[in-house]
Order: C-alpha cells, then structure tokens, then sequence
C-alpha cells in the first residue's frame, strides 16, 4: 500500500487550494539559504529538480505523525519543469509530502497551481514518482539564481575527482628561511578517502604572507586559494577544525608550534567563515 493511502480522502479539500496565488510556502530561513546551506542540501539529495505544483493538499493531523508545533504538513503533487541532478529517469509527474509553516491563523497554508519549486529529494523504492525530501526545508523556492548554484555544485560533485571530504589535521611542520621574516609551513589535512590534501603557507620579507592548498602529493605551481563558493572552498571552511590538534605539533618546539598555530589561523581567515542559516532539517 502508498504511504500516500491515507491521504486519498483529503482530495476533495484541493479545491480550496486554488483560489488567489500566494507566497510560497516555506520555512523563512530557506528564502536567504547561504552557499553552505545549499551544498548541505545538495549532497545529501540523488535528485535535485525544478517542479510546477500541480495540487497541495493537507494531510490530516491524526495522519501527520512528527510535524513540527505551528506546521502543517501538505502532500504535493507536481510536474518536473526540469532535472539538474539525478540516479536515472524521473516521472514526469512526482508527489512528496512537505511540512511547511501554517500562516497567522493557525491554518494550513495556500500553495498557488503552477508555483515553482526546487527539490532536493531521493526517490522513494518501489514507488516510482514518489520523493522523499531530504530534509524539512528540502523544498526552495525557485529563481534562477539558486537554480545555478544547484546546477554549479551538481557539476562540481560529479567530477571525476571532487575536492573531498575534511576529517582532521595530521601532521604540521615549521621552516624557518635564511632570512629575517622568512618562513615556510607545511599542515597535511586528513580526509574521509585519505586523498593527500596540504595547506602550504609561505612568508617573505616585506610581502603579504602567502597560502595555498594542494591536493597532490606534491606541492607545486596547481596549488591553489580556494574561489568562495566552490566545493573546496566548502570542503576547507566547513570541515577544517579551529584549531590545531595538540598531536598535529608534536615535533615542533615552542617558536614553531607558535609560528603554525599563527599560520594556521591566516588560512582559516582567508577562507572566512562557513556561514549557514537553516535551524534545523
């Protein structure tokens, strides 16, 4: 049996639903999602898809097991517009449920037909058209410009060989030049698939202090600073940790260990804070 059975009786409410257009609706934290936010969404999510709502119909309390004080939760049924990220073949026709917030009278809120939407989903098995949200917010509301970035992390994560997964810091080492000011650091970065990533910090005399990452063995002239909202970027400044490890400093001295928590700190600086607005999937 669907697990949509139950709500087989609420169709003769989808009348009501299709009065005079709305805002969209959905929790307000998904209308000002950062960069972090949507490639939190968009790995966790084998589809991603644009949808034109076709009927959004409440789900009855007693049938909405989990729903959040001051939600409702809605079950949709829309048309693919397009697919940006997706296992195989989609239906044309898909159906989720969605909780979504109830409006300033404690009802059910109005989703206009025709009101377009990016999902973030996984198919749910056995039950061809049937998605499953991969979170409570997983449903955006679409502009093209959160389509693109969809579409930018999509391509990205299906590289051959995405930037991967930060785990931890291994091993630091300290250089000092021939040189006053002059100086080298060297920290292995430790990842889910024990790729070798590297973050290399130069300084010289009487120049801005230098830093790249390198995700070879080798630390040479493809050693790059990670653009803002790119997957490396990502991978650096929402997984390296804020500080260093004690074990990661072992075989330094006291100067040295100084002189890498310092350039440590430049690297996380640079990279700037991995800014997320979601309270809660």
């Amino acid at each position: 049996m669907s697990a949509f059975a139950p709500l087989v009786a609420a169709l003769g409410a989808s009348a009501a639903l299709h009065g005079a257009p709305s805002a969209p609706a959905v929790p307000a934290d998904s209308l000002r999602l950062t960069y972090a936010d949507f490639v939190d969404l968009a790995l966790a999510a084998p589809i991603v898809a644009k949808v034109s709502v076709i009927d959004a119909i409440p789900v009855k309390e007693a049938d909405a097991a989990g729903v959040r004080p001051g939600f409702a939760r809605l079950y949709v049924a829309a048309d693919v517009a397009a697919l940006i990220r997706a296992p195989g073949p989609l239906a044309a026709r898909v159906s989720y449920l969605v909780d979504v917030p109830r409006d300033a009278r404690g009802r059910p809120p109005k989703i206009a037909k025709g009101a377009a939407f990016l999902l973030l989903a996984a198919p749910v098995p056995g039950r061809p058209g049937e998605l499953r949200l991969v979170a409570r917010d997983a449903q955006i509301p679409f502009t093209p410009e959160a389509a693109e970035r969809l579409r930018a992390i999509a391509r990205e994560a299906a590289a051959p060989s995405p930037p991967p997964v930060v785990a931890g810091i291994g091993r630091a080492f300290y250089s000092p030049g021939n040189l006053p000011g002059e100086s080298e650091t060297q920290i292995f970065v430790q990842t889910a698939d024990r790729r070798p990533v590297s973050l290399s910090i130069l300084r010289r005399p009487g120049e801005t202090p230098r830093w790249a990452v390198a995700l070879s063995e080798v630390v040479d002239e493809s050693a790059v600073v990670p653009k803002p909202e790119t997957l490396l970027w990502y991978r650096l400044a929402c997984g390296l940790p804020r500080t260093l490890p004690a074990r990661s400093l072992e075989e330094a001295d006291a100067a040295a260990a100084t002189s890498i928590r310092r350039d440590y700190q430049l690297v996380l600086d640079s990279l700037g804070a991995c800014a997320r607005s979601r309270t809660g999937s």
